[in-house]
């Protein structure tokens, strides 16, 4: 699993492939768009509405790690 950023509000969820595919339904919960590939930083983002990678020459600073909990 992976996890996505909302690129307008910050708020982190998992990625599609997790059962519960929490960055999507914060998009349909939001209407907040964009995200990108988050932890692992993946260099790319995601439009919901379009269904389309976009270009992120802007990506998100990581200040570290995220932990791993398991």
């Amino acid at each position: 699993m992976h996890l996505r950023l909302c690129r307008i509000c910050g708020h982190v969820g998992c990625c599609d492939a997790s059962p519960l595919m929490h960055a999507r339904a914060h998009f349909e919960e939001t209407g907040h768009p964009i995200i990108e590939g988050y932890d692992p930083p993946e260099g790319w983002g995601w439009c919901y509405i379009d269904q389309e990678v976009v270009a992120l020459p802007d990506q998100t600073p990581q200040r570290g790690p995220i932990p791993r909990f398991v």
